[in-house]
């Protein structure tokens, strides 16, 4: 069985999905067979493993640094928020239904066979299982039902890292204090802490983690600095989608809805020296982009009743009136269709108006598309770029007069109109090859020229960035006391 470390944190936020992601990365570089694991994952980012399945998109990312092909036993459940208090519930890669937060907590603990499964089949096949839990393990009102921070560890017998945020401030009273609300047997499998996103000289630190160290009686095994990686973001809690970007030639403009998901679509356009990409969620905000897109959402009637009551819908038909362009993506692209139908209550049950910028009807149905998809561009400004990417979507849509795009099996997707483009394929930008004939496009709209960017193919960026975490991470933390740890615990799983 293999060896195992978990990743816990003192809030979210608190760095442990990239922690994660670098032991995965170091484990991999000393040839050891490595995988991430997470038993419950709360995110509105998720991706589609090679059999069709859907798991959390940190998953995902933690497994290419790992250097395999993401599994849905590595993220058994996924919660996917549709409101303020509901989530679609996946298991093992597949919807099991809609539920309120009281309802999925009186049943969790019934889905600990699943995880279990699930952990145990990828213990029995691996070298390393890098875990990592979720919010925090001193939500001492969740202790008793914990399936994902030290209910887990328990369950699978796992030393725990436990990693504060210095960035966000008062990183002492956060590791102190969540290792004092923990039980007794709970602070016993926590080998070490982790200061995170530290700016500056460590020395001057060495005073308060002595002191920690003292009064916790649990080791620092490490400070972490803070590291400018560009790495894909798991949750609409991302910073990304809050700061302020650089001014450059080509203004392209991200409608923020409430409930955004895979805006990990984005990122590489940034990678255009010529394309700023800003997240706007006021209609004062939006000005006069040269491109605006609607992206994916896990709620898409309830995010275009948004859309029309904040005034964001009136102020984007007014600004395609006056020729500015409009991509929508998977939920984005069903928005700008005439009608939304749900007769079955999928979302919410009834007739919803779209924009109408393009001739198309999206029917909601219960079955969920998971596809993986190459493809090549058909609309006339991007007509043969190539595309690589998946789609996750409940719905059809129908009615389009010209595709976006046609899929390497024939069929076609999307739907065409005047300087209005939809398409249910994620990941369109990865390849770089839309990214260029897009700024290429805008630019020549306006009448100036951009010059042609080598653009770097996603998962060769990735990679490296993937390389610079390890690295830093490596050099940061006493990683001879963790795999000290993390052999005790397997000599004791043995022994037992």
């Amino acid at each position: 069985m293999a060896e195992c470390i978990m990743v816990q944190g003192t809030m979210s936020g608190a760095g442990k999905s990239l922690l994660v992601t670098a032991l995965c990365r170091i484990f991999a570089h000393e040839g050891l067979r490595v995988v991430p694991f997470k038993s419950q994952n709360m995110a509105l980012n998720s991706f589609v493993t090679p059999d069709g399945l859907e798991l959390g998109r940190a998953q995902a990312v933690q497994a290419e640094a790992a250097g395999v092909a993401c599994d849905v036993r590595m993220n058994p459940i996924l919660l996917k928020p549709s409101s303020e208090t509901g989530s679609q519930l996946i298991v093992m890669g597949e919807v099991r239904g809609q539920y309120d937060a009281a309802d999925y907590f009186k049943m969790k603990r019934g889905l600990i066979p699943e995880i279990l499964r699930a952990y145990n089949s990828l213990a029995q096949e691996n070298d390393v299982i890098v875990i990592e839990g979720a919010g925090s393990p001193a939500e001492i009102n969740l202790r008793e039902d914990d399936i994902v921070n030290m209910g887990l560890a328990e369950l699978v017998n796992a030393p725990v890292l436990l990693a504060g945020d210095i960035d966000r401030g008062g990183v002492f009273a956060q590791l102190y204090g969540t290792l004092a609300l923990l039980r007794q047997e709970e602070r016993q499998r926590v080998i070490g802490t982790v200061i995170n996103k530290f700016r500056g000289d460590v020395e001057l630190l060495r005073p308060g983690l002595r002191q920690l160290e003292e009064l916790t009686c649990v080791p620092v095994l490490g400070v972490v600095p803070w590291l400018d990686t560009d790495i894909d973001d798991e949750d609409s809690l991302a910073p990304r989608l809050t700061r302020r970007p650089e001014k450059r030639t080509l203004d392209i403009a991200v409608i923020r809805l409430p409930h955004i998901s895979n805006f990990t679509d984005f990122p590489p356009l940034e990678e255009h020296p010529a394309i700023g990409v800003r997240y706007v969620e006021r209609k004062d905000a939006l000005g006069t982009p040269d491109l605006v897109i609607l992206p994916g959402t896990k709620n898409t009637t309830g995010d275009l009743q948004w859309l029309w009551e904040s005034g964001l819908a009136d102020e984007i038909l007014r600004l395609h009136q006056a020729g500015v362009p409009v991509l929508g993506i998977c939920g984005g692209y069903q928005m700008l269709g005439r009608r939304l139908s749900d007769p079955e209550g999928v979302e919410q049950q009834g007739e919803f108006e779209g924009l109408g910028l393009l001739p198309c009807e999206t029917v909601f149905a219960r079955e969920k598309t998971r596809t993986r998809r190459t493809a090549v561009c058909t609309a006339a400004p991007f007509a043969g770029a190539a595309l690589e990417g998946y789609e996750i979507h409940m719905g059809d849509t129908r009615g389009a007069i010209a595709a976006f795009c046609r899929f390497a099996d024939g069929t076609e997707d999307g739907a065409v109109g005047e300087n209005v483009f939809g398409t249910y394929l994620h990941g369109l930008f990865d390849s770089g090859e839309l990214t260029g004939r897009l700024a290429a496009w805008l630019a020549g709209r306006r009448g100036i020229s951009v010059p042609e960017a080598n653009l770097e193919p996603r998962a060769a960026y990735r990679n490296r960035q993937y390389d610079r975490l390890a690295d830093a991470v490596e050099s940061s933390l006493d990683m001879k006391t963790i795999r000290k740890a993390m052999e005790a615990f397997s000599h004791d799983n043995t022994a037992r």
